[in-house]
């Protein structure tokens, strides 16, 4: 190992540093006033059992947030293989993130993504500080899962897939 030399100042080398820890991606989204809002989210947490918690971490100068945050409930679907593009359209800025995603809403207003291999079903329970993002807390009120299904991983700016 090389001597700790570089200081975490600069955001381009942070972000290439946090790119080194592969992680899924989630889709969180809701229903306002019958369209469905959403986010990509790739800082997703498992927290507790009891009571079932799950974090996400949403950049403070997010403009999905604060329409996210006042619904009542929320759906969390962890992307699966091959969703790269519905990640991305999620993502994107200044356009119809959904024109190109199958998806359902539940009678609560979440709104779930067709073949992701989680579905969760949260209310926010509380948000934290944490620098320039807020952890939030979510929730479980139900779930279903497809656990053989292989899940959307990101690392290192790209997506990739596991290998066995």
């Amino acid at each position: 190992m090389s001597p700790l030399a570089t200081t975490p100042t600069d955001p381009a080398v942070l972000r290439q540093a946090f790119g080194c820890f592969p992680s899924g991606v989630t889709a969180l989204c809701a229903l306002d006033s019958g369209t469905p809002v959403g986010m990509a989210a790739s800082t997703f947490t498992p927290v507790s059992l009891r009571p079932p918690l799950v974090s996400v971490c949403v950049q403070d100068t997010s403009s999905t947030w604060p329409k996210l945050r006042k619904q009542g409930r929320l759906g969390l679907s962890v992307l699966a293989e091959g969703q790269d593009l519905v990640c991305r359209s999620l993502a994107g800025k200044d356009r119809d993130r959904f024109a190109d995603v199958d998806w359902e809403a539940s009678e609560e207003g979440s709104v779930y993504i067709h073949g992701a291999g989680l579905w969760l079903d949260c209310s926010v329970h509380a948000e934290l500080p944490g620098g320039d993002h807020t952890i939030v807390l979510l929730e479980i009120h139900a779930l279903s899962a497809e656990p053989d299904r292989e899940p959307l991983v990101f690392h290192g700016s790209r997506f990739r897939r596991l290998a066995a």
